[in-house]
C-alpha cells in the first residue's frame, strides 16, 4: 500500500491546486475505497454533523453517502492554504431514490500529514432543492475545465 500522496506539504499555489483537482477527481469516481486511501489510518473527520475517526469509518461513510446521493458529482476550488492546511469551497448535485435532485454547497478544511495523506478534514455543507433542469454539475470535469473556477449560483 503507498503510505505517501504527492504533492506534500508545505503547499505553494500550485501544489494546493493540484491537490483540490485530485480530490475532486478521486472523489467523482464514487469508489469510497480508492477515496478513503487518501486520509491517514487515523485520520479524524467532521461532516456535517457526522464524526469519524479512522480510514475505515470514512470508507464506510461513503459507501453510506453514494448509496443515497445518486448521480453525485463535484466541484472543488482552493480558496486558501498555508503550510500543511488548505481550504476549500465546494459545490455538488445529486438525486435521491426518489428522484429530488439537489445542489450542496460547501466550505472544507483540510489539513495534511508530512506523507501527504489528509489526517483532519471538517466540512460544513448546506442544501439547495433544484429542479433536474437547473443542473450544471454533469459527471467530472473535463480536463480542459481544471483551474476554472465555479459559478456560486
Amino acid at each position: 500500500m503507498n503510505n505517501s500522496r504527492p504533492p506534500f506539504p508545505p503547499f505553494t499555489k500550485q501544489s494546493a491546486e493540484q491537490k483540490v483537482q485530485a480530490a475532486e477527481d478521486a472523489w467523482n469516481t464514487r469508489d469510497p475505497a480508492k477515496v478513503a486511501l487518501a486520509y491517514t489510518e487515523d485520520s479524524v473527520w467532521r461532516n456535517r454533523d457526522a464524526f469519524l475517526e479512522g480510514r475505515e469509518a470514512i470508507e464506510e461513510f461513503l459507501t453510506a453517502k453514494w448509496r443515497r446521493e445518486l448521480d453525485y458529482a463535484l466541484r472543488k476550488e482552493l480558496w486558501a492554504f498555508d503550510g500543511n492546511r488548505i481550504a476549500v469551497r465546494f459545490q455538488y448535485e445529486c438525486h435521491d431514490a426518489d428522484g429530488r435532485w439537489w445542489r450542496s454547497y460547501g466550505n472544507e478544511l483540510w489539513e495534511f500529514s508530512e506523507n501527504g495523506l489528509m489526517c483532519r478534514r471538517e466540512a460544513s455543507i448546506n442544501d439547495v432543492r433544484i429542479e433536474e433542469g437547473d443542473r450544471r454539475i454533469f459527471g467530472p470535469r473535463p480536463k480542459s475545465e481544471y483551474g476554472i473556477p465555479f459559478p456560486i449560483r
